[in-house]
C-alpha cells in the first residue's frame, strides 16, 4: 500500500511539475529584417508561423516579433525590446558590424541570445547560432553542374561583396576546380531580381554560348530566367539557384527543364532557432553552440517536402 501511495504521489508531482513548466512565464523577442525582398519575406512568414505554434504549445510563453527596415532601426528596436523585459532574444541581424554592439548590450543584461544566419563580429556574445551552410550551398550547386554537364561554359551571378557571398563562391569554385567546367564570368546581382536581369542581359550579349547559369539566390534566378526568355536563347540548359523560393521549388517539382534542382538555404531557419530557444526554457535541454543546417539538394523526388504554398517566398 505504501508503494502504491508513493507512486501516486510521485505521479501527481510529475504532472504538477509538467504543468508548471508549461505555465512558466517566458518572454522571447524576435528581431529580424523587414520583408525587403523574397528571402526576408519568408523569414517574417516563418517567424509568425512559429510564434503561433509555440505559444499554443506553451501557455506561459510570449513571443514578440519585431521587424526593422535597416540596421539603425534594428539597433533602436533592440533597445526598446530590452526595456520591455525579455528572457531571450532571437535575432537575424541586418549586418554583422552594425549590430554586434547593440546585441552585446542585450547579452550584458543576462539575456539568452540566439543569432541566426548573419554571424556577429564577436561570436562569443551568442549562446546559440543557427544558420544555413553558405559554402556548402555553393559546393552542392557546383557539384550538380559538374556532374550533369561534364563540360561546358557557365556564368555566375553573385550576391553582394560580403562574407556570405564569398563563402558561397568559394564552395562553388572548389566544386568545379580541375574539371571541364569553364566559368566565363562572375558579376554581382546584389540579391536583386532587377539587377540580376541586367547582369544576365549583359552575359547574353557578351557570350554567344552559355550552357548553365549559377545564381547565389533564387530571387536572382527569377531575373536571369526573364532575361533568357526575352532573348529567346535555347543554348542554356539549366539555371541553378539556391535558398528554396516556393516558385523555384514548384518548378523543380513540376519537372521544369531549366530548373531541374534547387539548393536549400531556407528562411524557415528562423523557426528552427525559435524552437531551440524555447526548448532551452521549457525542456531544459543543452542547446548552446552552433546548429548548421544542410544545403539540401532539392530534386523532383523530394521537392514537396520543402514546398510552402502559403509563404511569400
Amino acid at each position: 500500500m505504501k508503494k502504491i501511495l508513493l507512486s501516486a504521489v510521485c505521479g501527481v508531482a510529475l504532472l504538477t511539475g509538467a504543468a508548471y513548466a508549461q505555465d512558466k512565464k517566458v518572454t522571447i523577442a524576435v528581431s529580424i529584417p523587414a520583408a525587403d525582398h523574397g528571402w526576408t519575406g519568408g523569414v517574417v512568414y516563418h517567424a509568425e508561423r512559429a510564434k503561433a505554434v509555440l505559444e499554443k504549445a506553451h501557455p506561459g510563453l510570449k513571443i514578440i516579433v519585431k521587424t526593422s527596415p535597416d540596421g539603425a532601426s534594428q539597433a533602436n528596436a533592440l533597445e526598446d525590446l530590452t526595456t520591455q523585459g525579455m528572457d531571450a532574444l532571437v535575432t537575424l541581424p541586418h549586418n554583422s558590424d552594425e549590430l554586434t554592439d547593440p546585441i552585446r548590450q542585450v547579452k550584458d543584461k543576462g539575456i539568452f541570445v540566439t543569432v541566426v544566419d548573419r554571424a556577429l563580429s564577436d561570436p562569443s556574445i551568442q549562446d546559440l547560432y543557427v544558420a544555413g551552410n553558405n559554402e556548402e550551398l555553393g559546393r552542392v550547386a557546383g557539384q550538380y553542374i559538374k556532374d550533369t554537364l561534364g563540360s561546358g561554359d557557365v556564368v555566375v551571378i553573385r550576391g553582394l561583396p560580403i562574407v556570405i557571398d564569398e563563402e558561397r563562391q568559394k564552395g562553388f569554385d572548389s566544386a568545379v576546380a580541375g574539371s571541364d567546367i569553364k566559368v566565363l564570368d562572375k558579376q554581382f546581382g546584389n540579391w536583386s531580381r532587377d539587377d540580376a536581369f541586367k547582369v544576365m542581359q549583359d552575359y547574353l550579349v557578351k557570350y554567344p554560348k552559355i550552357d548553365a547559369v549559377w545564381t547565389q539566390d533564387d530571387d536572382m534566378s527569377v531575373g536571369a530566367l526573364e532575361a533568357i526568355q526575352q532573348a529567346n536563347r535555347s543554348d542554356i540548359k539549366m539555371v541553378i539557384g539556391g535558398a528554396g523560393m516556393k516558385e523555384m521549388i514548384k518548378k523543380v517539382a513540376d519537372g521544369d527543364a531549366l530548373i531541374p534542382v534547387d539548393v536549400l538555404y531556407p528562411p524557415a531557419m528562423i523557426a528552427t532557432a525559435m524552437e531551440l530557444t524555447v526548448a532551452n526554457f521549457y525542456d531544459q535541454v543543452p542547446i548552446r553552440g552552433s546548429y548548421i543546417l544542410d544545403a539540401t539538394l532539392v530534386t523532383k523526388e523530394n521537392a514537396q517536402e520543402f514546398y510552402f504554398p502559403d509563404s511569400p517566398y
